[in-house]
C-alpha cells in the first residue's frame, strides 16, 4: 500500500518507490531501508508511510517503536552484536524517521547495502517464524 506524499520529499519518493533503495521492511504503516550514507553495515531509517515531519507527530507511535524494534532485533542477530544504537534527531530530513544501526565494530562491508539488506531481510524472516 503506497500513500501520496510530498512532491519533494526525499522519503515520500522512496516510499512511492519514485527513488530506489534497499527496503528490509515494510507494513501497512511504516518503512525500513537502508541509508545511502552509512554509519556501519546495516544502517537503516524506519520511517511512517504517511508523510509527518517529526517522529513525535506520528499518532501510532506504539506501533513506530515496534517496527524499529524488529530492525534492531533483526541486526543483532545479522551482524552478531547487542549493540544497537538508535538515534531521532530529524534536521537531515524533513520526514520523521529513526537512525537504527550496529555499531561501527561490527564486522562488514558498510557499502554493501545489497548484501546487508539481504542479511536483515533474513534474519526478520527468521524472527517472525520463531
Amino acid at each position: 500500500m503506497h500513500f501520496i506524499k510530498m512532491n519533494d520529499c526525499i522519503f515520500c519518493k522512496i516510499i512511492n518507490r519514485q527513488i530506489p533503495s534497499e527496503i528490509v521492511y515494510e507494513d501497512d504503516d511504516f518503512l525500513a531501508f537502508l541509508d545511502i550514507h552509512p554509519q556501519s553495515p546495516g544502517h537503516v531509517q524506519v520511517i511512517p508511510k504517511k508523510h509527518f515531519r517529526w517522529v513525535w507527530d506520528v499518532p501510532n507511535a506504539g506501533e513506530y517503536f515496534e517496527a524499529a524494534r524488529k530492525i534492531a532485533l533483526a541486526q543483532k542477530s545479522s551482524f552478531e552484536t547487542d549493540f544497537i544504537i538508535s538515534k531521532i534527531v530529524g534536521d537531515e530530513v524533513a520526514h520523521a524517521h529513526i537512525w537504527v544501526f550496529p555499531n561501527d565494530r561490527v564486522k562488514g562491508d558498510k557499502n554493501d547495502l545489497k548484501g546487508n539488506a539481504e542479511k536483515i531481510r533474513s534474519a526478520l524472516k527468521s524472527l517472525s517464524t520463531s
